[in-house]
């Protein structure tokens, strides 16, 4: 999953793609690197960005999706919090609809997937962008997620969204520590619920530079071994930055992995 940020505050590439023609060719080029699919978000959730309105964010979103649903074939998904910017995303041709705020109370945005029959991509996340680094808490970090998640299938479901419409997102990086993301890496199998896929983000993540001292775009070789350590404890969709590198470390696990006596 190709990442495209129309902001101009995300951390790693904020401010690169604010021009429709920009995103859109950097659209294109991650797909001629690899990209599956094109994650497109008009509004930064790194921690503590400042929220957008619904207008400005349908204005930085709706032009790229209706573009690049025009040009590509690949699935398109609209990172967004907004149940009125995923309903225009989808009608301007995107077909997922990623949301961090998951664990929201309200089904509007679950309701408006149903109708759709869009796909749904549930991310965890304690707390909100501006608050999700202040001290969070678990009993265990892993349980927790386990919990949430089956919680969340079921009132997905008694919203009308099947099953076959979601991914299960641990929302590496939000609302959890360095300590506690390493815990969710590390145990990634457990997560897995009811056979949904798992995706992962942990492009550039901040946690890296935490532990390891780095600066942004300096933590690619970091990332690209969370996601060959993931793709091992059974994750499938893997959201990142760096597309080219991410399917290079991807296909030589594979390569590697097909040699395993037994697998083949």
């Amino acid at each position: 999953m190709g990442i495209l940020n129309v902001t101009p505050d995300s951390f790693s590439d904020g401010g690169k793609f604010l021009n429709t023609d920009a995103a859109v060719a950097h659209g294109r080029r991650l797909i001629a690197e690899g990209a599956d699919l094109l994650d497109i978000g008009g509004e930064s959730t790194r921690p503590g960005a400042t929220p957008v309105t619904e207008a400005e964010e349908l204005q930085r979103v709706l032009p790229v999706i209706r573009a690049l649903a025009a040009q590509v074939q690949v699935p398109l998904s609209v990172d967004t919090m907004k149940p009125a910017v995923a309903r225009a995303a989808l009608e301007a041709g995107a077909s997922i609809v990623n949301d961090v705020a998951a664990n929201r109370t309200s089904p509007e945005m679950w309701e408006a997937v149903a109708v759709t029959g869009a796909g749904y991509i549930a991310m965890h996340m304690q707390g909100t962008p501006q608050t999700m680094q202040h001290s969070p808490t678990y009993t265990d970090v892993v349980s927790d997620l386990q919990a949430f998640f089956n919680e969340r299938l079921d009132r997905l479901e008694a919203a009308g969204v099947k099953a076959e419409q979601v991914a299960l997102d641990p929302g590496i990086g939000f609302g959890k520590t360095p300590e506690q993301n390493l815990d969710l890496l590390a145990r990634m199998a457990e997560l897995r619920t009811r056979a949904r896929p798992l995706l992962v983000g942990i492009s550039r993540k901040s946690f890296i530079g935490k532990l390891l001292g780095l600066e942004p775009h300096e933590r690619i070789a970091a990332g690209l071994a969370c996601t060959v350590w993931a793709a091992g404890e059974g994750a499938e969709v893997f959201r990142t930055h760096d597309v080219a590198a991410t399917v290079q470390a991807l296909r030589m696990r594979e390569a590697v992995a097909s040699r395993k006596p037994g697998t083949r």
